[in-house]
């Protein structure tokens, strides 16, 4: 069997929904980490929030995950945040992307 990768971890809070997201986001398990996500996120809530502070490693395939979501919350009307502090390895592919032109990516 092999070994996840990443896990996702999920609270409510009222009509929130913090996410976060630890370890590596690729090819490997990209579909998961949609899936995880976009399951979490049911459509009564009004915003949801995605912590990446401890996310090690993002590919072009874990990059779609959120520029699919991205859309995905626009169209239900779900207010987005992106959490990525300035000094960890998923900013950097946040900020490379262009990902924080189209959502709302904290700290600044």
């Amino acid at each position: 069997m092999i070994e996840p990768t990443a896990f996702v971890t999920v609270s409510s809070q009222g009509d929130h929904v913090s996410i976060s997201i630890e370890g590596e986001i690729d090819l490997s398990n990209a579909d998961q980490i949609e899936e995880d996500i976009t399951t979490a996120i049911p459509n009564h809530c009004t915003s949801a929030s995605v912590d990446l502070t401890d996310v090690t490693y993002v590919d072009s395939v874990g990059m779609r995950v959120f520029f699919n979501l991205v859309a995905q919350l626009r169209t239900a009307q779900i207010e987005l945040k992106v959490i990525a502090p300035p000094s960890s390895p998923a900013r950097r592919i946040v900020d490379i992307s262009g990902l924080n032109a189209v959502v709302t990516v904290e700290p600044v």
